[in-house]
């Protein structure tokens, strides 16, 4: 992938840089309550995360970069007491704006570039069948699953399935192989395994893995030195992985990938395996709010961004209330991960958000992502002076 325009120019695009929300043209105040909240978020004996990370930016302005809580609060999980053993204080670990978090579904969003940019190069069809590329997958070549509708979640393959209780790779594979759509196909089925036959169709065509496509098409033209597959030994902690809670026995989890899917298949997968902080992805966001291009890199074609952020999304969500607050019904785009990860930007008023939390530590809860929709809220009424 190209790492400046072609023809010969020095054709560059901003970089981002620190400043005030005015500078920005966001309201003060506005931002004043993101970190404000933020800070709430992680206050409490059961608080929503144990620690978190907000950023938040217009144009090439980033405007709020704020950490508060704890990267490492606990030792462990108590299942009796229903609540997480604290370390001591001078045990834990303090969050700061430079942590890297565990991704998780956050990865899916970078495994869509990738596909994209092999669109954009000519060498995958969006509308080819996942059989001219794996013709060997011969459950999804035998129903006609499309690179479309891997991207879009509309395969009809399963949610997931259970390869961490397989004895080996070739067991994973094989089931992989195997598996047919169980969904009419064109209907929206939210599923980590559309993500991994991609991975495997990208891999396949370009004949390199999947965190050697993410490194050299994203994250080193962008600059996105923090941003990496597992492992991470810096990382936010996750969670205290045991049964019946969970699917694996790990243990407290800091820096190995938390999806247990992701773990069995070695910590690179495209569904989730992807650490990062967020500078990094605001980073990620204010290029493809330009049109694909950061400083003199680019990684995509503003065309190809408009492939991938236009409706349905690829790889993307768009216009999700539940997530994005009143940020929804614009076009905004966005993605969230299990470990309470998320990332909105919005074209309409080129306007990005990341909130980074480590909410699995010291176990997993029933989502509640109120806090994140709050976030869009607040960034959404920054925008109009509200």
């Amino acid at each position: 992938m190209p790492s400046s325009f072609p023809g010969g120019g020095e054709l560059s695009t901003p970089r981002l840089r620190s400043d005030t929300p005015e500078r920005a043209g966001l309201d003060p105040e506005q931002l004043r309550r993101v970190v404000e909240e933020v800070h709430g978020l992680t206050a409490g004996e059961r608080p929503w995360a144990a620690g978190a990370v907000v950023a938040v930016g217009r144009g090439p302005v980033l405007a709020v970069e704020e950490a508060a809580g704890w990267a490492v609060r606990y030792s462990g999980y108590d299942a009796r007491a229903d609540a997480g053993v604290e370390l001591p204080e001078r045990s834990r670990v303090p969050m700061s704006i430079g942590t890297p978090f565990d991704l998780a579904s956050l990865t899916k969003v970078f495994t869509a570039v990738a596909a994209v940019q092999q669109i954009e190069r000519g060498t995958l069809g969006i509308d080819a069948e996942v059989g001219a590329y794996l013709p060997d997958f011969r459950a999804a070549a035998a129903h006609g699953v499309t690179v479309r509708q891997l991207l879009t979640h509309t395969s009809g393959l399963r949610p997931e399935l259970p390869l961490y209780d397989c004895a080996d790779d070739e067991e994973r594979l094989r089931r992989l192989r195997a598996e047919p759509p169980v969904g009419v196909p064109g209907t929206y089925c939210y599923s980590d395994l559309n993500m991994l036959l991609l991975q495997q169709v990208l891999e396949r065509i370009t004949g390199r893995t999947l965190d050697v496509l993410v490194h050299d098409g994203i994250t080193r033209p962008l600059g996105m030195t923090a941003t990496h597959f597992g492992p991470c030994p810096g990382a936010a902690a996750t969670e205290d992985q045991r049964r019946p809670w969970a699917k694996a026995d790990r243990g407290m989890l800091r820096g190995v990938v938390h999806d247990e899917n992701a773990w069995a298949l070695g910590g690179v997968a495209g569904h989730a395996g992807l650490f990062s902080t967020a500078r990094d992805l605001a980073v990620f966001c204010r290029a493809l709010l330009a049109g694909g291009s950061y400083g003199p890199a680019r990684i995509l074609g503003p065309d190809f961004v408009e492939l991938l952020l236009a409706e349905p999304g690829l790889g993307f969500a768009l216009d999700q209330p539940w997530f994005m607050g009143e940020l929804a019904g614009r076009g905004a785009a966005g993605h969230t991960g299990f470990t309470g990860t998320m990332l909105v930007l919005d074209r309409a008023t080129d306007t990005f958000a990341v909130l980074l939390a480590n909410t699995v530590h010291p176990r997993r809860r029933p989502p509640d992502n109120a806090p994140r929709a709050a976030l869009g809220t607040r960034v959404a009424r920054a925008v109009r002076g509200i």
